[in-house]
């Protein structure tokens, strides 16, 4: 028996290969099916089921894809009603994978057909848990999502979700490994450990969800409170992880077409498509596409794409570093934005030799930022609200990046004002969509507030998060 967790990063998502005697079945897979495919070429194996835990939220999930490829299974929990072939499985059935065998667990509350994958090794003990968003390590998956298609309030699901975690996760041996499908960083939860594999007795521990001694009404409270509306893609997501959605050979092709700067500007008049420059934010700042935005591949790109642009049917024209074409465009298809139309050949470079117009983006170090502060400029933080209640400029004003478009009006009309966040990388965001909506008197603040505690600015005495309601 082999498990592999596939972990990427960008999404804080944990998908799984598992293989016994030339069988393989995957967990939660990625938009791109090859790695998947040549893991199991490698091993001699053939993929015989696809699982899928729920229908994803936070991407899109590469089980259409896998089970043309490979004429594989794809296995839903009960309730889910896919609009594709698939096996939408009893609560305790058992798929036979060699010589082990995956039993469903229904798991509903994080969403109705939510349900987890208990794996059975070969001498018929309880070895792992493919949990999906039912249990994180530290968390379990916000109840919320759901609602309207479950016609039930997050207080309903959530109590939901309480009985499915004591009537069929936690009576499981604390030995039982948990293979969750997201860790720290991931939209779907509020206070996962960094950390991605545990046991399930640690987590019995360790998590707040799990304690022995908690009631319904005591869950329920705790698992709602602090829940941040979720991104506006999500529920594109889940329709496209339902009904289907187009093949990602079709989107690479279109995406990775080069465009002359001339091509570039005619097709971004002539479509609306917002413009995408994802390379680092010290690049964007000395030269870029008026209007474009920017969302650095180098940081969490495909969620903060989610978040801002959110709507997967936006098309997109890209600027990018060379050679990371085809990565930028499989990294969107993994929040469902495939209309994608091209990038720009030859770069910010090409761009400025062809003549056309060009913006930039002022910036300061820390140093120079101390002395704008000693003269009372104004400052804006565009870190999350908990970032902010634990430590931040003294008087300066917070507009979270997630929620920019609620703060403009904050924003000074004439006034130079200083914008920053924690290293650089979401200010220069905020930065290039303040300028896109003609805000132009805006500098942002390099290397951001871990910089900014080393020149002596006052800064709020410090917090820890956890302590924050």
């Amino acid at each position: 028996m082999k498990i592999e967790q596939i972990y990427t990063g960008c999404l804080a998502q944990g998908a799984y290969y598992i293989e016994s005697e030339g069988e393989a079945a995957i967990v939660d897979p990625l938009r791109e099916v090859k790695p998947y495919i040549k893991k199991a070429e490698e091993d001699g194996a053939k993929i015989k089921y696809i699982f899928e835990t729920h229908f994803h939220a936070d991407f899109v999930s590469g089980h259409v894809t896998l089970a043309k490829e490979t004429g594989a299974s794809i296995v839903y929990g009960p309730t889910a009603k896919p609009s594709f072939d698939a096996i939408t499985a009893e609560d305790g059935q058992e798929f036979t994978l060699g010589k082990v065998t995956i039993k469903v667990l229904h798991t509903p509350g994080h969403t109705m057909e939510s349900s987890t994958f208990l794996l059975i090794d070969e001498n018929g003990k309880d070895h792992a848990i493919f949990s999906g968003d039912t249990l994180f390590l530290g968390d379990v998956g916000r109840p919320d999502l759901a609602q309207k298609a479950a016609h039930m309030t997050q207080e309903e699901l959530a109590g939901t979700l309480y009985e499915s975690l004591r009537n069929k996760i936690m009576p499981l041996a604390d030995d039982v490994i948990v293979y969750p499908a997201h860790g720290a960083g991931s939209a779907c939860g509020k206070n996962m450990m960094k950390e991605t594999v545990d046991t399930l007795g640690n987590q019995k521990k360790m998590n707040y969800a799990l304690r022995a001694d908690m009631t319904k009404d005591e869950f329920i409270d705790e698992v709602t409170e602090g829940l941040l509306p979720p991104p506006q893609y999500f529920p594109l997501n889940v329709k496209m992880n339902k009904e289907g959605y187009e093949d990602i050979d079709k989107v690479l092709k279109r995406g990775t077409h080069a465009l002359s700067p001339d091509a570039f500007e005619v097709a971004a008049n002539e479509t609306g498509a917002v413009v995408l420059d994802v390379r680092h934010q010290d690049d964007f700042a000395k030269g870029h596409v008026p209007r474009s935005i920017f969302i650095g591949l180098d940081g969490s790109f495909a969620p903060w794409v989610g978040a801002l642009i959110a709507d997967v049917e936006q098309p997109i024209l890209l600027v990018v570093p060379e050679g990371k074409e085809e990565e930028t465009v499989i990294r969107l298809s993994r929040v469902g934005f495939d209309n994608t139309l091209g990038y720009l050949k030859g770069g910010i470079e090409a761009w400025k030799a062809a003549g056309k117009e060009f913006d930039t983006v002022p910036n300061v170090n820390a140093k120079e930022f101390k002395e704008m502060v000693d003269k009372g400029v104004p400052v804006f933080d565009v870190r999350k609200e908990s970032e902010y209640k634990a430590e931040h400029v003294v008087d300066a004003h917070l507009t979270p990046l997630d929620y920019l478009n609620d703060h403009l009006a904050e924003f000074p009309s004439e006034e130079t004002f200083y914008i920053h966040c924690a290293g650089g990388y979401r200010s220069m965001i905020a930065s290039s969509i303040l300028k896109s909506r003609g805000i132009h008197n805006l500098v942002d603040v390099s290397g951001g507030f871990a910089e900014i505690k080393n020149v002596g600015i006052p800064v709020t005495d410090y917090v820890c998060p956890s302590t924050l309601k």
